[in-house]
């Protein structure tokens, strides 16, 4: 594999010197080898807890060799991807570990998919059997009998499998867990398949990790489509190994304790949650909604006082709702030490606020699904974050500013363009998207982000906005993280998106959407005013929109392009971007 160029780069300059500046990654290490290791070293460790019901290692193992056995009796070999359309549960892990073990290619979707979102990327993958739970069976088994979707195998899960009989219990008489459900003769229970495998029948086959893909993980098009990254078994196995290193103090390897509460069908927490987790032969405490309860997050919050956890990796949505929960200083979090946040801009109160109550270190990190996903990270060694950046490029990973005009363009520190990354994390390409492949990476083959941002003068990368986010007043370019982090000092404010909407001379106008704390109240004059002199005029909001809930993606994140594409559709405008 190319190596990526460590020499003399900026971020060196303040590096910890705790922390190594590159390490060295295996080439012929497949992703599930982090699993039968663990269980062979580790056989009697606790691998998962959900709703109470402990997994050893060493059981998980056997579980997920005797699923594998059941799958290569379907037929199912290397190459073939398989979907896996589950919440998080113990299920999908033992499925994802299976398929990786016979080198067949998982694709996971979006529990929240409706069924044209589903038939899409079924169709778009080829996957031709799926893992599915019983609660969205129904989904899946329509498309197939539609002849939708070419379907050869649907095998399906019940969290019922994977509970104590007093959870199940109560769950079922509180409406909590759905009832189970009946499946057709052709489909097979997820229990059956464990029950049928022989753990010692399981074939021997050859896996390329550098060549051979792992995961077609799908993210968001520029078109609105969805592209499927392709990701390699060396992309994971390369970020998990750098997100381990990066620990301060060091990784307690078979006694740290992972909250695996964002979805696993997603990359953030698929990988530095579930695979990080097993990596380290550690426990992961498996959460299917971390909403639930009454208030908001109380069954969350009653299971991590339970459990006491080391490691709680979350978005900045989780962290406010955890904060803001009326009963929060009556529940002892103090065993957190380690919370990375992702996928969306972490408030510098919100920080402080967290690391008050928990003691824990909380830090800003960045990543794409592209990049397997982790590539910047704020220093865990003390003293080292600068609270509003997403940090340094983790070990081997580099990553420059190009001119928004001219993606070949490398600019100077300090000046503001499009983010690019090289590194082993870094995606093969978009599954049958040669053209679209062929956009994002320029010709020093760097990864093209579409995020905007600068460098400072010690090498710590800051986030400024979304490249097809931007607002352009009257030429003018406005970075709309940029105006809510300054909305955000409003105590008031519990969460901001800004948003350009249609103006007929200035071509866009800013608009903020505003979701207010408990019993607080502003006004539109109010926001207008506290901006101003804080900001450029051009950069203040013209209009201000009080509402009771910003619409998020599965993982928390702001959806700016549902905003915005409201403002532009009720102009009777259109602007296809993606947010």
């Amino acid at each position: 594999m190319e190596q990526v160029e460590q020499l003399d780069k900026l971020w060196f300059k303040l590096w910890p010197e705790e922390i190594p500046k590159s390490i060295d990654l295996p080439e012929d290490f497949p992703i599930y080898k982090f699993l039968e290791e663990s269980a062979i070293a580790s056989p009697d460790n606790v691998a998962t807890i959900f709703f109470d019901k402990k997994i050893k290692y060493g059981e998980l193992w056997d579980r997920v060799l005797r699923f594998a056995h059941s799958l290569t009796k379907l037929g199912i070999q290397k190459g073939d991807r398989i979907g896996i359309y589950l919440p998080n549960c113990p299920q999908f892990i033992i499925a994802f570990f299976a398929i990786n073990r016979l080198g067949a290619t998982i694709v996971p979707f979006n529990k929240q998919y409706v069924d044209h979102e589903l038939e899409y990327q079924l169709n778009d993958s080829g996957a031709e059997s799926i893992i599915t739970i019983d609660i969205t069976y129904d989904r899946v088994r329509k498309l197939r009998d539609k002849k939708l979707v070419k379907l050869n195998h649907i095998i399906v899960a019940s969290l019922h499998d994977e509970m104590t009989f007093s959870k199940r219990y109560l769950g079922m008489i509180t409406g909590k867990v759905p009832l189970r459900k009946r499946i057709h003769d052709k489909d097979i229970p997820f229990n059956q398949m464990i029950e049928e495998g022989d753990p010692d029948s399981v074939p021997d086959v050859e896996i390329n990790p550098v060549e051979d893909l792992a995961l077609i993980q799908y993210t968001g098009g520029t078109t609105g489509v969805s592209k499927g990254a392709m990701l390699s078994h060396y992309n994971i196995v390369s970020n998990v190994n750098q997100v381990n290193i990066l620990y301060y103090p060091p990784v307690n390897y078979g006694n740290e304790c992972y909250v695996v509460a964002l979805p696993l069908f997603h990359i953030y927490a698929l990988n530095v949650c579930m695979i990080t987790a097993v990596s380290q032969a550690s426990k992961m405490i498996i959460i299917t909604d971390p909403l639930a309860g009454r208030p908001m997050l109380q069954d969350l919050l009653e299971t991590l006082y339970k459990y006491q956890p080391t490691v709680f990796h979350a978005v900045p949505s989780l962290y406010v709702g955890l904060l803001y929960h009326k009963d929060i200083k009556d529940y002892d979090l103090t065993s957190i030490r380690a919370c990375l946040s992702g996928a969306a801009p972490l408030p510098e109160q919100v920080m402080y606020n967290f690391e008050e109550l928990t003691g824990a270190n909380v830090v800003e990190g960045y990543g794409l699904t592209e990049t397997s996903p982790v590539t910047h990270v704020n220093p865990f060694t003390p003293n080292d974050k600068r609270p509003g950046s997403i940090g340094l490029p983790v070990p081997n990973t580099d990553a420059k500013i190009y001119d928004l005009n001219d993606q070949n363009k490398e600019l100077p520190q300090g000046e503001e363009g499009e983010i690019g990354l090289k590194g082993p994390q870094v995606m093969k390409g978009y599954w049958k998207k040669p053209e679209e492949t062929a956009y994002v990476f320029n010709e020093d083959g760097f990864f093209l982000t579409g995020d905007v941002g600068y460098i400072d003068e010690d090498g710590y990368f800051f986030i400024t906005g979304r490249k097809k986010n931007m607002i352009d007043v009257s030429g003018l370019k406005v970075y709309p993280r940029e105006v809510e982090e300054l909305i955000l000092e409003h105590p008031a404010i519990q969460e901001v998106a800004v948003v350009g909407i249609p103006h007929s001379i200035k071509g866009e106008t800013v608009k903020a959407f505003i979701v207010l704390k408990d019993d607080e109240t502003a006004s539109q004059e109010e926001i207008i005013e506290f901006c101003k002199g804080r900001i450029a005029r051009f950069k203040i909001p013209r209009h201000v929109q009080f509402i009771d809930e910003m619409p998020k993606s599965t993982i928390g994140k702001v959806l700016h392009r549902e905003l915005r594409d409201m403002e532009w559709k009720k102009a009777g405008r259109k602007k296809s971007i993606d947010g």
